[in-house]
Order: structure tokens, then sequence, then C-alpha cells
């Protein structure tokens, strides 16, 4: 196998991320900054009007797998509740203002960002010889300014984020429009996730090779699917790759032993 790039899943892969959507403290927040925009709804107001947009998205899509844009939600929001203050605010800053919206939310929800042990010199060593690009389920609002927080954005070109198509994983649009962008053939190409789900079933059904990431996120089965390679550790994936390009069975390890939890760097 010719290998020319890797795909990665963000969350659960490259990044160990906490958050809960569902703390009371996000939508105090919310609430509280909505106020000084001329928007007065309470902490539960909010907390109902975001879920019902959201649900009221995904279900406008028709998708098979529906994905929601967070900064659709609050515009959407704003424009259900501005008042007179609310639409002589600045131009400029009325229109940012979904987006900030949408990035205090996730400010408000993250509990835990960090890079799993290893990511950062795996990721450098394999971009001096490969073409790496990003698919993550999620919002570019969260996903891009937590990649650059952890030091990895400059290394992968495109970042796919599902917010921005109305659809996630396994969608095969995504990994279509990943390629695409790449200008590789799946059989150039490994994906590397988390989600036995989503990334690795995901994967396979549009034709690439899996290495299935086994960390503390993400479904570990799916009945019917099994990846073609499994790492326990993030520099395993070293040896995942020298295994798909036929080198010598004593440069990789298929069958490590699996190691601790991983750790920040």
């Amino acid at each position: 196998m010719i290998i020319k790039g890797l795909i990665f899943d963000v969350n659960g892969t490259v990044t160990d991320i906490e958050t809960n959507e569902w703390h009371d403290e996000i939508y105090r927040i919310l609430s509280n900054v909505l106020l000084y925009q001329g928007i007065s709804l309470s902490e539960q107001e909010v907390r109902d009007l975001y879920n019902r947009l959201l649900k009221s998205q995904r279900e406008a899509g028709g998708e098979q797998y529906p994905e929601f844009n967070a900064t659709g939600i609050f515009r959407e929001m704003i424009d259900l509740h501005a008042t007179e203050f609310t639409r002589n605010l600045p131009a400029a800053k009325l229109e940012q203002l979904p987006l900030f919206l949408a990035e205090t939310f996730r400010a408000a929800s993250l509990f835990r960002l960090k890079r799993y042990r290893g990511v950062t010199d795996t990721i450098k060593e394999l971009h001096q010889q490969y073409q790496l690009a990003a698919l993550s389920d999620g919002q570019t609002a969260w996903a891009v300014p937590e990649l650059r927080a952890a030091g990895l954005l400059d290394y992968f070109t495109p970042v796919i984020v599902s917010g921005d198509h109305g659809f996630r994983k396994p969608d095969q649009r995504l990994f279509a429009m990943t390629l695409e962008v790449m200008q590789l053939r799946p059989e150039e190409v490994l994906f590397v996730g988390n989600d036995m789900y989503r990334d690795v079933f995901g994967a396979q059904q549009f034709g690439l090779k899996t290495v299935f990431f086994q960390s503390n996120q993400g479904r570990q089965k799916y009945e019917g699917t099994a990846p073609d390679y499994i790492i326990y550790t993030f520099p395993e994936l070293l040896n995942a790759v020298r295994f798909f390009t036929d080198q010598p069975a004593s440069q990789f390890c298929l069958s490590a032993t699996k190691a601790d939890n991983p750790q920040i760097i």
C-alpha cells in the first residue's frame, strides 16, 4: 500500500476533551451576555430555546446523520428576540454576535482540553512525509480554536467540520470532500479515529484503511466492524503506518500492550 495521506478525527483522537452541555452555569452565562445585547431571557428560557432550535435544525435538514450549526442557532435566537436596542447595536458587532455566543457556549461548557501523550511528536514526524487532514464532527467555531490551542492546527489541511454541512460521520460525503481537497484516492489514505461507528465503520464504507485509537472516549464496539489496526497510545501510530507500507514485521507491533490512560505531553 502506498500511503500519501492520513485523515484524523479530532476529539478523542488527537485532543482529550471534556465538555458538559447540560451544566446550568452555561445558560446563566448566556442569559447574562444576552442581557447586555438588549435581550432578556431567563436561564431556563435560554436552555429551552437552544434545545428547541437545535432539534428543529436537525429535523429540517432531513439527513440520515443530522448535524446542527451552533452559530445558526444563536443567529435565530437573536432574530426571534431582538429588541430595538439589539437592532441598534453597531453593525459589525451584530454581525459577529451569533459566533461570539457560540464561542461563549463552548467556553462555558469546556472542562478539559489537552493533547494525548505523544501526539505532537507523532504528528510532527508524520507531517514531514504525508498530507494530514482533520475531519471532525462538531462546529468550526469550536474545532478550529481548539486545534490552535492544542498547537496542532497548522499540521492539518484541510480541516473539515460537520457543522458546516448539516450532516456528520459516518456520512460518506464528509470523507469524499476531505479526499477531494487532499486530491488523493481512498487507497492512498489512512483514517485515524477513536469511534468504532462514526470513524471506523464510516471510513471503511468509503474504502479507507482504518487505525482505531482506543482512547478514553468514543464507541469501542460496533457490530460487524473491525479496524485494520488498533493502537493504545498515540505514538504507536508510527508502527501502524509502517505496517500499511509493507515494512518488515520487526519494525512494527500489531498487537501492542494496552498502556495506561493517555496523559498530556
